[in-house]
């Protein structure tokens, strides 16, 4: 998709700075910072085609430093492609404790991508030489992990590559090269993967993932459900701004007449200005407004807390594309790990290991849906100091507290087992 001229003039500008290897990558790492550093820093976004299917690249960042950005490409993706150094010693220190392809793993099935290829890239660098000793090991290492509790092997796919010459990306590696490859080419794969589930009948809901002033206030992010067409009128979440669609947009800035779920779009808005909207807040239907809160319950799997968890308990909440500090207030119940039963007191503290239901708080009012109505609304993942502590979903929401004209937002009490009375008498 990118021409002549244009990987050209990279090369040229990569050498000038000295960092001839790496022009390739300065076709999605755009910002100085990120070509100067060989790091990706912001989610890059670009689009292919192939014969059969349009596909949205969220170019998402490695470092740890950047996990943030990192959460909010996965977010917004179907399919997650896992790039796995195959030269010795890069891909042990990757996955060795202190490395970042543990937290990637966890990371993309917390929001919501049930399928991972596993790209096992540099199976032409010296120390590999297209060795399948060296894949299989790299294979075994990876699904002894993956299956603890995040994938189902029969989702997870490891596809040998060389990206830098090519080689068994779009045409299958010869024989001579690798004569122990069976599997097809990666751009074959993904073209004869199932399309995903798409709710395009129910109320539209897309999240925010960037913002920028061209001509209006531009939103970037994914259809979640729904559909939108160009003169909608929609509703901003959580400020409940009423907005209007001015155009619709690709990633190829061409303008569409509607979007539907699943797709990645740029929205154009008018009634409201830049500095009024975040990542994370949410464009949706006027009839089926998303739910806003600063309490909710949700169930909570400890994955790796070196001290005890108690009530007080404070960390950083990711929720689709809103990432804000969070307050453990209550913890409500244990999960027995077999059945999902709960306690019938409340713990006094969790741990490592342990599935509990707590009671949250964040000072912002953030938009969320109970999992079971809108999981990619209603995953959740609390980080602290550097890693992810716990992963989740929303159980039940509650109201924020409105003040003067403001209207309550939406009520979520069906899966909630206290009497009514209760409810009010407890919180």
């Amino acid at each position: 998709m990118i021409d002549k001229r244009t990987v050209e003039r990279l090369k040229k500008e990569a050498i000038e700075a000295g960092r001839e290897g790496w022009y390739l990558s300065w076709a999605l790492d755009s910002t100085p910072q990120e070509r100067a550093e060989g790091k990706t820093v912001e989610i890059g976004r670009a689009y292919f085609e192939t014969t059969t299917r349009r596909y949205t690249i969220l170019d998402a960042p490695g470092h740890k430093t950047f996990v943030p950005s990192m959460i909010s490409g996965a977010a917004q993706a179907d399919v997650a492609l896992l790039v796995i150094s195959a030269r010795q010693g890069e891909f042990e220190a990757g996955f060795d404790n202190g490395g970042q392809t543990r937290e990637h793993a966890t990371l993309v099935k917390t929001a919501g991508v049930s399928k991972l290829v596993v790209v096992v890239n540099k199976m032409d660098d010296p120390t590999v030489q297209w060795s399948q000793e060296r894949f299989e090991f790299i294979k075994a290492q990876l699904s002894s992990f993956l299956r603890r509790g995040l994938f189902n092997l029969k989702d997870v796919t490891f596809i040998p590559i060389s990206a830098y010459t090519g080689a068994h990306v779009k045409e299958v590696v010869s024989r001579d090269v690798c004569s122990w490859n069976r599997s097809p080419s990666l751009l074959s794969f993904l073209d004869g993967m199932a399309a995903p589930d798409r709710r395009i009948d129910a109320p539209f809901m897309l999240s925010v993932s960037q913002k920028h002033t061209d001509l209006g206030t531009v939103v970037v992010g994914k259809v979640e459900s729904g559909r939108v067409y160009e003169g909608d009128t929609l509703l901003l979440m959580p400020n409940r701004a009423t907005v209007e669609v001015v155009a619709i947009f690709d990633e190829a800035l061409n303008e569409l007449q509607a979007a539907y779920s699943g797709d990645n779009v740029k929205i154009r808005l008018k009634g409201i200005k830049e500095d009024e909207v975040s990542p994370g807040f949410v464009l949706c239907s006027v009839a089926r407004p998303v739910g806003t809160t600063t309490r909710f319950h949700a169930q909570l799997a400890i994955l790796d807390s070196k001290n005890i968890i108690t009530s007080g308990y404070t960390a950083f909440l990711h929720v689709h594309n809103a990432a804000e500090e969070v307050k453990l207030v209550d913890l409500l119940h244990y999960l027995e790990l077999r059945t999902g039963r709960k306690s019938k007191k409340p713990p006094q503290f969790a741990k490592t290991g342990q599935q509990v239901i707590a009671l949250l708080e964040t000072e912002q009012t953030i938009c969320v849906e109970k999992f079971s109505d809108f999981p990619q609304l209603g995953r959740i993942m609390l980080r602290d100091e550097g890693k992810i502590v716990a992963i989740g979903k929303v159980r039940l929401s509650f109201p924020r507290t409105t003040g003067a004209g403001d209207e309550p937002s939406l009520l979520l009490f069906s899966s909630c087992s206290l009497p009514r009375s209760a409810l009010l008498k407890r919180y």
